[in-house]
């Protein structure tokens, strides 16, 4: 008998999610193996003991008989109208209820506002480096990312005229994420300022996501861009994930303001697609109002003292203390995306580094290309880990590159381990 060769869709050919790729498989076979490996590719709370809210738990508990049957495609009242409390203490104005819609999880809501609005070969800017996933929905719904830079040397905050070069008459929208993942930048009320002019002028959707608001450190001040844009329709992205380490609870947000009223068949493309999956987790959203009008715990992690601040200054102080690495401070989220000197490893790799990391070291990083850039001498790493669990990782990460560094003269362009991002 023949057997058929089962093949993928055409469509994922230039697909990629490597935070959960190739890496974390070959973390997990370690683990099997009996490994202890720091896993720090993906920002998930309670992986490092961060536990959701009790009163968040406790909703859902209180309101699990309301929550055994459908409920309306965009999501139950109580916490769409939670979100829109939310917006107006933040200066978003003209929002109801009716501008919200309930998702599981942020990615979720990617996917079907960007399969709402494209067509084939319709261009989204989206940032670079970039949360992968914008890319990938941008691919998978028809249409092309056109990477707008975040220039290292410029905090990682784009610049406005170079993006507005890249704007042709098949540009539909704008990617906005702030506090960025993965570098951590908080961006100027200027520079959105003048990204919100720049959408208003072309017509483009601005798709804000600001899954990291309520997280940032020092003297970074997050601005939401739904108070900036008003001459174009703005949809501002948020959910438990992070802000209230609920990852799992799959609840997320995508609120619509600014010129509403042009967009009506739009959202109501929009509508289809949610009655199209029925709802989102209904148990879940009734901790909505509960985590939104309630104490913000948040607070006590990015103060000095707190779990999230003190991690992110053991990041700061390492990366200061090497020889190899640099580093701009992250003023929000849970990552850092440090940078490896060119001057002292002209050869660096990220994705060899990440591997050799993982099998020579046990830690497992995201490579910096996985994120849409075109330098390959970044990583990222969460800062959810304990101050002294991040010590102990830099103490690995510096005894790795001291050892490219002893062998640089016969390391040359060696690409053994990897071949056309292959892992041999």
């Amino acid at each position: 008998m023949n057997e058929t060769v089962i093949r993928p869709s055409e469509g994922l050919k230039h697909v990629r999610y490597e935070i959960r790729g190739r890496l974390a498989r070959r973390a997990h076979e370690l683990e099997r193996q009996g490994y202890e490996i720091i896993s720090l590719n993906i920002g998930n709370p309670r992986a490092f003991g961060l536990r959701t809210p009790e009163t968040m738990r406790l909703a859902m508990i209180e309101n699990l008989p309301e929550a055994e049957g459908y409920c309306h495609q965009k999501g139950i009242f109580p916490a769409r109208e939670a979100v829109v409390m939310q917006q107006q203490a933040r200066g978003v104005t003209g929002v109801t209820a009716e501008e919200v819609f309930i998702g599981n999880g942020v990615s979720e809501l990617i996917d079907l506002t960007l399969r709402a609005l494209l067509n084939e070969g319709d261009e989204v800017l989206v940032p670079s480096p970039d949360y992968p996933l914008w890319t990938a929905a941008v691919t998978l719904n028809r249409g092309r990312a056109v990477h707008y830079p975040c220039r290292p040397e410029n905090g990682f905050v784009p610049d406005p005229e170079e993006l507005a070069r890249l704007i042709t008459p098949r540009t539909r929208a704008l990617v906005v994420i702030n506090p960025n993942n993965p570098t951590g930048a908080v961006y100027p009320r200027a520079v959105l300022e003048s990204l919100a002019r720049l959408a208003e002028v072309h017509g483009l959707v601005v798709f804000s996501d600001e899954i990291y608001d309520q997280m940032t450190y020092e003297d970074a001040r997050f601005v939401p861009m739904a108070t900036l844009v008003h001459g174009t329709l703005c949809c501002t992205m948020s959910g438990l994930s992070k802000v209230y380490r609920a990852c799992g609870y799959r609840v997320g947000w995508a609120v619509f303001s600014g010129r509403t009223h042009p967009a009506a068949e739009y959202l109501a493309a929009l509508e289809l697609l949610s009655s199209l999956r029925l709802c989102s987790n209904v148990m879940a959203q009734w901790a909505v109002q509960t985590a939104l009008g309630g104490h913000q715990s948040v607070r006590e992690l990015i103060a000095p003292g707190g779990r999230l601040y003190e991690s992110r200054a053991a990041i700061l102080a390492a990366t200061r203390a090497s020889r190899y690495l640099s580093l701009v401070a992250p003023g929000g989220a849970m990552y850092a995306f440090p940078g490896i000197r060119r001057e002292v490893l002209p050869q660096f790799d990220d994705q060899q580094f990440a591997l050799e990391l993982l099998e020579q070291k046990h830690v497992l990083v995201a490579p910096g290309v996985s994120f849409n850039v075109p330098y390959r001498n970044h990583f990222r790493i969460t800062n959810l880990p304990d101050a002294a669990t991040l010590r102990e990782v830099f103490v690995r990460i510096e005894d790795l590159l001291a050892s490219y560094a002893a062998e640089r003269p016969a390391r040359g362009s060696d690409s053994s381990r990897v071949v056309s991002g292959t892992f041999r």
